[in-house]
């Protein structure tokens, strides 16, 4: 089957599954936690099964309470991790106004937050110390925007204040996607100016993304100023990030990998 209709076919399977995520969402609020979690979890593994997208799992089981951190990359982040274990994410405000996902990441119990305003950054903070105190899975992206995975992004350490003051670990997560050939995949990047709908029409031409999810070892926080704290986060994300074989490239190939695959998906 040629590449285009294979894409057209993709796409019409995830608007298929969209709409069923929304006819879902109507009830999920008043399910019981543990059937809200696996009904966020089967169906983010089937939203990357559409799309060609396959984890793999490295290093620790993934925790199931605590604040985890993470590397920013995607808008597919979210689901690679709830396909992983479930979990409440902090998000832009941004993602709250996106067509259809918007909606279904906030009935999923994703918390938006208003960059810039201290105020609403202060009852944030509290809303999740409180929530990190009864146990609940949490996660941040404290680079506060995505890159092209090639490094990791200076974090903010505020965000990471409410598992201080709830006295919680911390779980540095590190996502790679890579290509079949092992190399760093740029099909899943999305930053600087890609649309959202560039973004998914080259995922829909991309066969075969592979996401690696390394789970690394527990931060204790308690007792921690919270800069010390990112930095330790941030020491492990990045070395498991660019110590990686699949992300050491020339910059000259990184840049001709983008130009392929944006070629690829406009061409199509």
């Amino acid at each position: 089957m040629p590449t285009r209709l294979i894409a057209l076919w993709r796409a019409l399977r995830v608007a298929l599954h969209i709409a069923y995520g929304l006819t879902l969402a109507i009830a999920y609020p008043r399910l019981a936690p543990a059937l809200r979690q696996r009904i966020l979890q089967r169906w983010s593994s089937g939203l990357l099964g559409i799309l060609d997208v396959r984890i793999e799992h490295e290093g620790l089981a993934a925790p199931h309470d605590g604040l985890i951190v993470c590397n920013h990359i995607s808008w597919l982040d979210i689901f690679v991790l709830n396909a992983v274990v479930p979990m409440r994410f902090v998000a832009k405000a941004d993602v709250r106004r996106w067509p259809a996902i918007g909606w279904l990441c906030a009935r999923a119990g994703t918390l938006f937050i208003q960059r810039g305003n201290a105020r609403a950054a202060a009852r944030m903070n509290t809303l999740l110390c409180d929530l990190l105190r009864q146990q609940q899975c949490l996660a941040v992206f404290p680079e506060g925007t995505t890159t092209d995975g090639a490094q990791v992004a200076h974090f903010h350490a505020s965000l990471l204040q409410p598992a201080i003051d709830a006295g919680v670990a911390l779980h540095p997560f590190a996502l790679r996607y890579e290509d079949t050939d092992g190399l760093r995949s740029l099909a899943a990047a999305y930053h600087a100016d890609i649309s959202f709908g560039r973004s998914l029409w080259t995922l829909l031409n991309t066969p075969h993304v592979y996401v690696r999810v390394h789970v690394g070892a527990a931060i204790a926080s308690q007792g921690q100023e919270r800069r010390i704290l990112a930095q330790q986060a941030y020491t492990r994300i990045a070395a498991v990030v660019t110590g990686a074989e699949s992300h050491k490239l020339h910059p000259a190939l990184t840049g001709t990998q983008h130009t392929e695959t944006n070629l690829h998906a406009s061409t199509t």
